[in-house]
């Protein structure tokens, strides 16, 4: 080219010819300079379903990486793989050890597609994909040779592995911007999930008893049509299969659960981290999640609907026998015993009336804590006796049931309604109602089998959800009654109504009163223990005030005098005869108050954590602490040297607390988990546990025999 200019120039009458010359030159050297650097379209002949071709754009940044991409073209039926294959398959791999002056390669996967051959899902690309490079060199200035072999799985009908040798000569600080290859560059970066400040409160939870996993995230902008795709770096998480998700969708959360498998045995996730990649419409982002052990309850697929739904169904039944409704079942009973000469056609209704007030008393229930979920308030099963406007109104109710059925006063209507309820129907079924809902509301301290399970599933879950596996949980604490209901000669056949019949009602009456004496101690979180004793004091003198009006001073003295004389001979009798059955309670544990940072720097010093989440109002949490906390051998395990006891109070609304169980996908109490060093996820324990539960539990968070 040099040669031409001085030819050019030493000839003054071929000026235009020169100018003309020149430009053609400035062109065919601009054309070159301009030329993208690349290998072209590279088809092996052995199988010519696909091509690939790599080229640079030109762009290098002040790291000195420079940017490319690969293409593949694959022929119709054909497809490639993703970085994680999924259930079957082999990524793309890129070896480029034999070049020169590179110091690395940075390999971008643009979001994949579902392929399901034969119930075998996999992962990757079909048609023409672009995956872009980021080739880091070590000197800019100096020459560098790109030298690489790419090995490219594909499938059809069949899988072929084919090799693809990719080998070009390049200086990076002279290399010119191609638009065209740049702009194919930009498109392929738009398709690869970056970290994305559109999502927050990413939580993903591992459960290693059932090999499934649970990830839960929210959208600022909401969700269309989303789908997540789980692999990660980490050999566990790589040799694991994660399953098409179950998705569910609550406004702005999203719920999945994965089916976790591994080609090795049994997968082990534990402390590991995941990347979770969201795919919606008009939006892709990534981000790496650290997992948490916990339990994980799958919901949103019918079968699994259907399966909750059972388990609601199975705890509000076993809710009838739960030590919470005894003082109810006086009430009950007398139902039953005073519908023993009725028609069967009003026993029936009578209930059905009790059913339907079991029932609606759980839709309530369910649309409150709809409410609260809804305005970010804490949610939970019973946590209205976190309240001491309801706990006030419990008193006065059950006080009130109690007299009545002590018989020291009877609610009266006025005669006019008694007339229109006459003529109605000939019987008042509210009451019977009321009944029903009033059962409800005194069984929820306390928590079942299965019910635990049921409530973390609705309140996770779409408020349709929640209403059916509330309704769940209505009809089977109802199923009694619906059974009576539906055959009214059960009822028929209990023995006939008689004096014995009124000293049962008068047990049941002072069960019911003990019941409001307990709920008067759960308010010593809200109240003086002055202000109690004076309300306690005031109801003592008010039921003894009624009792004489009703049945005289006389027999009220009889019977004081009586039950002071029976209690004080049980009592010495009992005093006499302690050492041949009494087995008395041990002093009480002490408690660290629970912060999960204490966890974390107790688990590192090598501790065991035993952390208990109870409430006073907790009729479960007293029963495992009496039966199996202040028994042996737990007793003694958890006075070990080792063994740090952490306690979180839900009596009162305790923020902390509340984050605590539902970061374990738990909305009540009993809460009980074990930290160690061998298990620092924690081990969660079931709602109603025995010795033999915590001791193998703190076994194994320990990693040491007891």
């Amino acid at each position: 080219m040099q040669f031409f200019t001085l030819f050019i120039r030493s000839q003054p009458k071929l000026i235009l010819f020169r100018f003309g010359i020149l430009g053609l030159l400035a062109l065919f050297s601009a054309h070159l300079s301009a030329a993208p650097l690349g290998t072209g379209w590279i088809k092996n002949p052995q199988h010519p379903p696909v091509e690939v071709q790599f080229f640079l754009t030109g762009q290098i940044d002040a790291d000195n990486n420079v940017a490319g991409f690969i293409e593949v073209k694959l022929d119709d039926g054909w497809k490639t793989y993703w970085r994680s294959p999924g259930e079957g398959g082999i990524s793309p791999e890129i070896d480029w050890q034999a070049s020169r002056n590179i110091k690395g390669v940075d390999w971008q996967w643009p979001y994949p597609q579902r392929f399901e051959v034969l119930g075998i899902e996999t992962l990757g690309y079909k048609h023409d994909v672009v995956f872009p490079l980021s080739i880091k060199v070590q000197d800019r200035h100096q020459p560098a040779t790109f030298k690489a072999n790419l090995s490219l799985s594909s499938c059809s009908t069949v899988c072929v592995i084919t090799d693809y040798p990719l080998e070009f000569n390049f200086i990076p600080s002279a290399l010119q911007i191609d638009p065209d290859t740049m702009r194919r560059h930009a498109q392929a970066i738009s398709l690869v999930p970056k970290k994305s400040s559109m999502l927050d409160d990413i939580q993903a939870t591992w459960d290693s008893s059932k090999n499934k996993l649970q990830v839960s995230l929210t959208s600022k902008q909401g969700w269309q049509q989303p789908d997540l795709f789980i692999d990660g770096e980490a050999e566990n998480v790589a040799d694991s299969s994660f399953s098409h998700p179950i998705l569910s969708i609550d406004g702005n959360q999203l719920t999945a659960w994965f089916d976790v498998s591994n080609w090795l045995g049994k997968p082990n996730l534990t402390g590991e981290s995941i990347q979770v990649t969201v795919v919606d419409k008009h939006f892709i982002a990534e981000q790496t999640v650290a997992l948490t052990d916990g339990s994980v309850i799958e919901v949103s697929a019918g079968s699994s609907l259907f399966t909750m739904f059972l388990f609601a169904l199975l705890g509000g039944l076993i809710l009838n026998v739960m030590p919470c409704v005894l003082p109810v079942l006086g009430m009950k009973l007398t139902s039953v015993l005073t519908a023993e000469r009725q028609h069967a056609s009003l026993i029936r209704k009578q209930f059905l009336a009790s059913a339907a007030g079991i029932i609606c008393s759980f839709w309530l229930i369910a649309a409150s804590l709809a409410l609260l979920k809804w305005s970010g308030q804490s949610i939970g099963w019973g946590i209205q006796f976190q309240n001491a406007g309801f706990l006030g109104v419990m008193v006065l109710v059950t006080a009130i049931f109690g007299a009545n059925m002590l018989g020291l006063f009877e609610v009266r209507l006025p005669s006019s309604l008694n007339t229109w309820l006459a003529s109605k129907g000939r019987n008042n079924h509210s009451g019977h109602f009321v009944q029903g809902m009033f059962a409800t509301l005194l069984a929820t301290p306390c928590s079942a089998p299965f019910l635990g399970t049921a409530v973390a599933f609705a309140l996770g879950a779409s408020w349709i959800t929640l209403f059916l596996i509330f309704t769940g949980l209505g009809i089977g604490m109802a199923l009694p009654w619906l059974l009576v209901a539906l055959r009214p000669s059960l009822a028929l056949k209990l023995p006939r109504p008689g004096i014995w019949m009124n000293r049962l009602k008068i047990l049941f009456g002072l069960m019911m009163l003990a019941t409001s004496l307990w709920i008067i101690t759960l308010l010593s979180s809200h109240l003086p223990i002055s202000v109690l004793w004076g309300i306690s004091l005031l109801g003592f003198v008010a039921l003894i005030w009624r009792s004489i009006n009703v049945f005289g001073a006389r027999a009220v003295g009889i019977t004081v005098s009586l039950g002071f004389i029976v209690a004080s001979v049980l009592f010495l009798v009992a005093s006499l005869t302690a050492d041949y059955w009494r087995s008395p309670l041990p002093p009480e544990l002490t408690w660290q108050p629970l912060d999960t940072k204490v966890i974390s720097q107790q688990i590192s010093a090598g501790k065991t954590v035993f952390v208990d989440v109870t409430a006073d109002w907790c009729i479960t949490c007293k029963a495992n602490k009496i039966g199996v906390l202040l028994q042996q051998p737990v007793y003694g395990a958890l006075q070990a040297d080792n063994i740090v006891r952490m306690q979180g109070d839900w009596t009162v609304p305790n923020p902390k607390v509340s984050q605590f169980l539902q970061s374990y996908n738990r909305f009540g109490v009993p809460f009980n988990i074990v930290y160690g060093p061998q298990a620092p996820q924690g081990i969660p324990l079931p709602v109603i546990y025995s010795s033999n539960d915590i001791i193998q539990a703190i076994e194994q968070a320990s990693g040491s025999s007891l």
